[in-house]
């Protein structure tokens, strides 16, 4: 969750530093940090409260000037947001540290530092590490080897950028749990939490593997894996442009991906629906995904957040048109919580990042308890969930910036219904079914495109949610998680408390919260549950409710007193909980610029939830 950035070159870094920070600030965060190697072969560092432009004006007053530096952005975890918690941490002036995760055993051995004689200034736990590489470097070993060495004394998860006066030609870098990239210039090299951060100084990367550890020189680099033997991995040339994280006419990076989700949808789509056999989408061995396909007897989707709604919507197509059951579990809770063996199963995981720590977690004990598969829906091709993966189903949605997600989820949607389809081909019986569901696909971008031409009509709407601090979401059948995708949507951008319910739900507990200060949104889309619906609304207005309803054009159902309406588009029955999402996103969008908190980053939110 926190942002590393770190190089090694022949010119000043600091710029380079602070323009990374720049581009991991989406991640989410509360200070931020740098430290450099100067020319008299000391540590210089800034540190600031708040945002990278307070750093940033910091070091205009007082520059930061040399070429091997490390920086940070920080996502309070051990000890509250303040400049002494701030990374990098310094021991004894001579070594400082960046550090991505949690160090689990912190507290002991804080007590061991401490009785040895160090001081600690900060509350964090990775002023442990920072001491602990002090102590190797005291016997005298080198950088590398104290690092490695203080490493093997660590439990949890952690990315870490180390530089020291002592040897101010190299930065070590150490990914554990935690992701880290290292990328490749002309003569210099560089460290990133992610490949956003340095696509302004390159396009070419290693994805550094669990346990593996990094020397940067100027005249090279050396990858060591876990057991320091060293390796060589793969340079990976990236087609996503610096141009990616810019805003261009949007104000918000929110809006702007709001509105890429017809070009994304289409590349998720393109050459896709056109396959005779939609299971040749998925990366991976063929002949075993062959196999695989022939055995399922059962599939269990794992994920967080928005990625767990969307499998909760892919749970209603997958019962309703196959004979295989579904299970959906948030990844949090599956990874602590016993299993009875089952045979045939499938474990499907989604992630936009495929960096999500539980996520992560949890396939790791899916592969431990030898499932029949594993395959993840993700956006990011070099991702640790990807890789660790038997098979990968790529959204391609391109980078989002956001932390609220918006083309990530309806893309993942997207590659859900390309995945049942696939898995419906099974049967020759659903042939022309999903030649159906295949050609309505096809008509998913422009149907998109109609949803967002309601943005004028919805934002007007949003206006009666400026002074409100509580909201009901309702939706029925597969629309009940698209309703609670709304309402996580709502609360975390405008900060206004919301929770969905199916509405079937409203009269077991809900309806005692109804009152006129309780907007109450409603997705009432033209299907077998809207006489059902209808009722449930009903029963809210009756109680002086008011009523804010997304609904199908040809939906019998009147806008009059306490119920707004705004028209969505006929549709095909498989594509309606991709279309419906778009208004929502509006919505909160909408509401959270009319309340003025940061729509790109709301506060305590991360975008890449990579601890636990």
């Amino acid at each position: 969750m926190c942002g590393i950035v770190g190089a090694v070159a022949q010119r000043p870094v600091a710029g380079i530093l602070l323009e990374g920070l720049r581009r991991l600030e989406y991640r989410g965060y509360d200070s931020a940090g740098v430290a450099v190697i100067d020319s008299d072969y000391q540590i210089s560092r800034t540190r600031a409260l708040g945002k990278v432009a307070e750093l940033t004006e910091k070091l205009n007053d007082e520059p930061a000037l040399g070429s091997i530096g490390i920086a940070h952005t920080r996502w309070a975890t051990h000890g509250a947001p303040s400049e002494r918690n701030a990374h990098p941490h310094l021991s004894n002036e001579r070594i400082a540290v960046v550090h991505n995760g949690i160090i689990e055993n912190y507290e002991s051995l804080r007590e061991d530092l401490t009785a040895k004689g160090y001081r600690f200034d900060s509350d964090t736990d990775t002023e442990v590490v920072v001491h602990l590489i002090d102590t190797f470097l005291e016997s005298g070993t080198t950088l590398l080897e104290a690092v490695n060495l203080a490493t093997k004394e660590l439990r949890g998860a952690y990315a870490l950028g180390v530089i020291s006066k002592n040897d101010p030609d190299h930065l070590i870098a150490v990914r554990q749990g935690s992701p880290l990239v290292l990328g490749l210039g002309i003569g210099e090299y560089f460290i990133g939490s992610d490949i956003q951060a340095l696509l302004p100084v390159t396009n070419r990367f290693i994805y550094l593997e669990n346990g593996d550890s990094v020397e940067l020189g100027r005249g090279g680099f050396k990858v060591y894996d876990e057991s320091g033997a060293a390796v060589d991995r793969p340079v990976k040339e990236s087609s996503a442009s610096s141009m990616d994280a810019d805003l261009g006419e949007y104000r918000h990076f929110m809006l702007k991906e709001i509105y890429e989700q017809p070009a994304a949808i289409q590349n998720t789509l393109s050459g896709r629906v056109d396959l005779e056999n939609v299971r040749d989408c998925i990366s991976g061995n063929p002949q075993k995904l062959a196999q695989v396909f022939d055995e399922i007897k059962e599939v269990q989707i794992i994920a967080c957040g928005t990625s767990f709604h969307s499998g909760l919507t892919a749970k209603y197509w997958i019962e309703s048109l196959t004979d295989l059951p579904c299970q959906v579990e948030v990844a949090s809770e599956y990874r602590y919580r016993r299993q009875p063996k089952r045979d045939g199963v499938l474990v499907v995981t989604i992630s936009q990042s495929g960096e999500t720590a539980d996520t992560l977690a949890a396939l790791e004990k899916v592969k431990s308890e030898s499932y029949l598969a594993t395959l993840t829906i993700c956006n990011v091709p070099e991702s640790s969930l990807t890789r660790e993966s038997d098979f990968a189903l790529m959204t391609v949605a391109g980078p989002e910036i956001g932390v609220a997600s918006t083309k990530a989820f309806t893309t993942q949607l997207v590659a859900l219904q390309l995945l049942t389809i696939a898995l419906m081909q099974r049967d020759s019986a659903n042939a022309e079914k999903a030649t159906v569901m295949l050609n309505n696909l096809k008509r998913l971008p422009a149907l998109i495109e109609q949803s967002l031409q309601k943005d004028a009509s919805i934002k007007a709407m949003s206006e009666a949610f400026i002074d409100k601090h509580h909201s009901l979401f309702l939706g029925r059948g597969e629309l009940y998680p698209i309703a609670m995708e709304g309402a996580l949507k709502l609360k975390e951008i405008s900060y206004i408390h919301a929770e969905a319910y199916p509405a079937g739900e409203l009269k077991h507990g809900p309806l005692a919260l109804v009152d006129a200060d309780m907007p109450i949104v409603a997705v009432a889309p033209n299907t077998r549950l809207l006489e059902k619906l209808k009722s449930n609304l009903e029963e809210v207005r009756s109680r002086g409710g008011v009523l804010y309803l997304f609904a199908d054009e040809n939906a019998d159902i009147a806008e009059q007193e306490n119920i707004h309406i705004i028209r969505v588009p006929e549709m095909p029955e498989s594509l309606v909980p991709i279309v419906y999402t778009i208004p929502l996103q509006l919505l909160s969008y909408h509401v959270a610029v009319f309340k003025g908190t940061d729509v790109d980053k709301p506060r305590n939110l991360a975008k890449s939830v990579t601890v636990e």
